[in-house]
């Protein structure tokens, strides 16, 4: 564990939430100046984010630059923060997808002095809750995550908004709920023989053996009803499409690129760490809802009419892939989890761009409005295209490795999930290009005629998301030696924390496991 000198993260955290209430106190009257402090402050948070990936210890698998002060003392409450290879990404994919968005956001005129706070503060808060080494420092701010992003769906968002944000709201809340019951339950328990306390670290060298069987399991599914809303794992996951398909373009990006990743990150961070045994009972049931969420995206998004809900459709497919790498409880399969996070922000923030810029132009996302439009407007053509097999998962793009890795890892323990999840990346593959075929080939007709092509602006916004998901697919070095690490932690915690044993499957896991564990020594393991 490596404790800060100078407080980075706390900087990363606060600097967005500095420049909304600078936004605050500014004239309405002055849009220009209000978009340029939102672009100044989501520019510094990606600065100091660049930095910490500058100087990431890539060897550690512990906690790096923790920063430890008494909040409220007398309930054990700290600001405990600190990042590992796990929420590395998470925060670089964060700062990276708030500027692409408030770019996006250009053609935002109406009350834009509220949208660009509340822009940033749903910025602040998404940074807090993947830097929270504390309970209760993380369910504020995961609690924050909802006031900002409801307003952006209700006061930005297309015909539906307001039921959209108001569904949003209702199921993330009530998930909420859940998770609050037993942050609280866990801390009092522990709490019974020593001092209480909401350190993660803390609590998570005490609850594997300091928790009954029972207990842990009801705890384990306390978190996963806040964890599986999120994500959102079938079948709790009708609130999304309606989110997406309400929101502005910009929401949609940073709903997708990274709000959907609370979930997954909270099964990584929280669920496997502090209930190990309870994990691996669980995991079955997680495998076959992940299984059962890939193949039904897939063909639920084939069938959609409209090209936004289309893509909705496709991100209960890609988190499929995510829950299911992580419940494999392999090396391999948690790696391709994390970097399925990643890639997915990538490529489906993309797409919900391209999308976003074509309602600018025509007003509409039925896919039978469209048609031609590859020959009115080549370079939107030809970006979507890419995009499209970016998020595809085509060799040479980062959602290759992402999702290859989420297979072999769950291949080696459990094949037949493996085997059926499979045919949904050809699936993924039948409803973007068949979407694309009828949105962009053929003769062009009416207002597809004249559309417009690509903006410089708007390409600004896209072709970065597309670079780094190919520059990825060519060379994921980067993010793997990074990740790696705290993957390792966490499988060798979940492996030396269960008592529980599935016949041949707890065989055929410890037995992949094993080499990994081995290189884990014991101060690294302390650095839980």
């Amino acid at each position: 564990m490596r404790d800060a000198g100078f407080p980075l993260l706390t900087f990363i955290i606060f600097t967005p939430l500095a420049g909304a209430a600078l936004v605050s106190v500014l004239p309405r009257r002055r849009p220009e100046v209000v978009r340029a402090v939102g672009y100044v402050a989501t520019a510094a948070t990606m600065g100091f984010v660049g930095y910490l990936l500058y100087t990431f210890d890539t060897s550690a698998s512990g906690y790096q630059l923790v920063e430890n002060h008494p909040w409220i003392d007398t309930l054990g409450v700290r600001y405990l923060v600190g990042v590992d290879g796990i929420s590395l990404f998470m925060v670089a994919l964060t700062a990276l997808l708030f500027p692409i968005g408030l770019i996006a956001s250009q053609t935002i005129s109406e009350r834009l002095k509220s949208y660009t706070m509340w822009m940033l503060v749903l910025e602040s808060a998404l940074l807090g809750v993947f830097l929270s080494l504390d309970l209760i420092l993380f369910f504020v701010f995961f609690e924050i995550v909802l006031v900002p992003m409801y307003f952006i769906i209700a006061g930005w968002g297309h015909d539906r908004r307001v039921y959209a944000a108001l569904k949003f709201y209702l199921y993330t809340a009530l998930g909420s709920a859940f998770l609050l019951v037993g942050l609280l339950t866990l801390a009092f328990l522990h709490a019974q023989d020593h001092a209480l306390t909401f350190d993660l670290r803390t609590l998570t060298a005490w609850a594997p053996g300091g928790l009954s069987d029972g207990t842990a399991k009801l705890l384990f599914l306390a978190f996963f009803a806040a964890f599986a809303v999120k994500v959102p794992l079938f079948p709790l996951h009708t609130w999304l499409p309606d989110a997406h398909t309400e929101a502005p373009t910009a929401g949609s990006v940073i709903l997708a690129g990274v709000l959907l990743k609370m979930g997954t990150y909270g099964f990584l961070r929280f669920s496997l760490p502090l209930f190990p045994d309870a994990s691996v009972f669980f995991a079955p049931m997680l495998l076959v809802l992940a299984t059962i969420g890939i193949i039904y995206g897939a063909v639920v998004a084939a069938m959609q009419p409209n090209l936004k809900r289309l893509i909705a459709y496709s991100s209960v497919a890609h988190l499929g892939f995510v829950v299911l790498g992580i419940f494999a409880l392999t090396t391999q399969g948690l790696e391709g989890g994390v970097f399925t996070m990643i890639s997915h922000g990538l490529t489906t923030g993309a797409l919900f761009l391209l999308v976003g810029f074509l309602y600018d132009r025509r007003h509409t996302f039925n896919i039978s409005d469209f048609g031609g439009l590859w020959k009115a407007a080549p370079v939107f053509g030809g970006v979507f295209l890419a995009v499209a097999f970016a998020s595809i998962g085509l060799p040479g793009f980062s959602g290759f490795v992402g999702e290859f890795l989420a297979l072999i890892g769950t291949f080696i323990v459990h094949r037949p999930y493996a085997v059926i999840s499979a045919v949904g990346v050809i699936l993924a593959a039948v409803y973007l290009l068949w979407a694309y075929q009828r949105a962009f080939t053929g003769p062009p007709d009416g207002e597809n005629a004249t559309l417009r092509d690509l903006k410089v602006r708007e390409l600004t916004a896209v072709v970065p998301l597309l670079a780094l998901s190919l520059f990825l697919g060519i060379y994921p070095k980067p993010v793997i030696d990074r990740v790696e690490p705290s993957v390792r932690r966490v499988i060798c915690g979940v492996e030396r924390g269960s008592d529980y044993k599935e016949p041949a499957v707890a065989t055929r896991r410890a037995a992949v496991n094993r080499d990994d564990c081995a290189r884990m020594n014991t101060r690294e393991l302390a650095g839980r």
